[in-house]
């Protein structure tokens, strides 16, 4: 029988009695692991963590914590390769696990840089001093300081590692010990990153456990002093958010939801311009990176309507050269969707929008067209990636339906302003972008969507060379969205703790930021002081 996953709670590592489930290679239908179908004793975990790991935690200063981080980074970076290598049971590509292991790891090095500028203190004051009193011997001064609680995340499936990671820097640096419960399906590389992150020695006790175990129970022990930080579907997040104990505790709540995200090609992004080509690059890189199994992936692609046949064929002959496989071969480009049932879920969905669209490439129920002869298709949940074409914009279905999965929607629009509204549509995304060189429809299309989405992307051929790109969650900005996105913030620099904006140097961004400024503090640039764990 399988290994079954172990938790590492109370100190040490604890392995489940039950027999559990197993976990598969969706490329080859092998097993891998089992993992745990019974909860653990959660009061006593999250006390440990008020109670050992909180106070080992607020003793360090903010530099200090910081210097950690960041020798954790060096130290995980040595085992990259293993967890590269260990990725690929995931069905990520070595470039789809260097977003998530690479990344994650990435997010450590950011905080502990950030963070050691914020000296050897405990507190930190949040604004100026307000003078009540003419003599100037009375005012209020509002400071930050650690909750006494711990930071429970509850991660997806699709970045077992970043997931992680980049939930732990913001906490870790705030003084509050975190609680980490992984998505099964992908938990075995999570639990193997928490493996070599107890081995380094680094952390103080009982500031990070892992549960690879079910959760049921754990919501019910959470405490005002405690928060919980969800990524997941919109359904999960709603769930979770009314949870009676969440509720009636007023637990500080964060969700990162899926949602529709949008990219718009200006209409200035013609047949020949970099622009053009720009646009199609990037709505096939974030069709088939991480097999489209990002809740940043563009879901909606804008096009100005006399440009809809050019894109289309120009996405679709991309999409012809994307090989499909098992991802321990080089050559493949695209591995499967996470499990088979995840398959049946993104068909369904397809089968949902195509009341209102129509197919332009792929087929959810045959392999894939450019598909590696070194895979099974019988055994792997392989997908073909699909584009669709809605040529009714107003539609519901592709505003509301997210197959999750290698999926996209192109839709047509007649001017700028309409292209605007119709991404207002999704009801809130994580984020959008707008390839144009144009710094007035920049600007535009920045001041209309901001109060929509989370993040926004302004690409030009000015800036490409140096664009982390449509989907990358950074950990300088923030990662979360309204309404359908689950209404939380994540990341932002040191959001948690401190941060700071200034304008990035292209002209197209020096648009966005412009036009950000002048909402936010008059064109200078923006401050936040206080964050969720302080």
């Amino acid at each position: 029988m399988p290994n079954i996953l172990a938790s590492y709670v109370l100190g040490k590592w604890t392995s489940p009695t039950d027999a559990g489930r197993d976990l598969v290679d969706p490329s080859t239908s092998e097993v891998i692991v089992r993992i745990s179908s019974e909860p653990l004793d959660y009061r006593a975990v999250l006390d440990y963590a008020r109670q050992i790991g909180g106070p080992a935690l607020r003793e360090l200063s903010f530099a200090q914590r910081a210097s950690i981080l960041k020798a954790l980074g060096k130290y995980l970076s040595g085992h990259i390769p293993a967890f590269t290598e260990l990725s690929l049971r995931t069905g990520a590509t070595r470039r789809d696990s260097a977003v998530d292991v690479d990344g994650g790891i990435g997010v450590l090095f950011v905080y502990g840089s950030k963070g050691a500028a914020l000296g050897d203190v405990h507190t930190l004051a949040d604004g100026d001093t307000d003078m009540l009193g003419k003599a100037g011997t009375f005012g209020v001064q509002h400071i930050s300081s650690p909750l006494r609680g711990a930071a429970v995340q509850i991660n997806a499936y699709n970045f077992p590692v970043w997931g992680m990671l980049e939930k732990l820097a913001p906490a870790f640096l705030a003084g509050v010990p975190s609680v980490v419960k992984p998505a099964g399906q992908t938990a075995f590389l999570t639990e193997a990153v928490v493996r070599e992150i107890i081995a380094s020695g680094l952390l103080p006790e009982g500031s990070l456990q892992l549960l690879c175990a079910r959760p049921d129970g754990l919501l019910d022990h959470l405490t005002g002093q405690d928060t919980l930080s969800v990524t997941g579907s919109h359904q999960t997040a709603t769930a979770l958010r009314m949870h009676p104990v969440v509720a009636a505790n007023a637990v500080r709540y964060t969700a990162e939801a899926d949602s529709v995200n949008s990219s718009i090609l200006g209409p200035d992004g013609v047949v020949g311009t970099q622009e053009f080509d720009l646009f199609v690059k990037t709505v096939a890189i974030e069709m088939t990176q991480k097999t489209g199994q990002k809740c940043t992936a563009i879901r909606r692609a804008f096009v100005p309507t006399e440009l809809m046949d050019d894109v289309e064929q120009a996405i679709a002959d991309r999409l012809s050269k994307v090989t499909v496989g098992n991802p321990t071969d080089d050559s493949v480009r695209m591995g499967p969707v996470v499990s088979s049932a995840q398959r049946d879920t993104v068909r369904s969905a397809v089968a949902r929008l195509e009341k209102s669209t129509r197919r332009i490439f792929g087929d959810p129920d045959r392999v894939p067209e450019n598909f590696s002869p070194s895979a099974d298709a019988d055994r792997g949940a392989y997908l073909s990636p699909i584009l669709l074409r809605a040529d009714n914009p107003l539609a519901p279905e592709p505003h509301t339906i997210e197959a999750f999965g290698p999926v996209s929607t192109l839709l047509p629009y007649r001017s700028i302003d309409e292209a605007l509204e119709l991404v207002t549509l999704g009801e809130g995304s994580l984020v959008a972008s707008i390839v144009t060189a144009d710094a007035a429809s920049a600007q535009t299309a920045v001041t209309a969507l901001a109060p929509w989405h989370g993040r926004l992307l302004v690409l030009s051929s000015e800036n490409s060379e140096e664009s982390t790109g449509h989907g990358a969650a950074i950990p300088h900005g923030v990662h979360g969205g309204p309404g359908r996105a689950g209404g939380g913030e994540e990341l932002g620099g040191l959001r948690s703790v401190y941060t700071s904006y200034s304008a990035p140097r292209s002209r197209a961004h020096r648009t966005f930021s412009r036009a950000c400024g002048e909402q936010r503090a008059g064109g200078r640039g923006w401050r936040w002081n206080r964050g969720r764990y302080l």
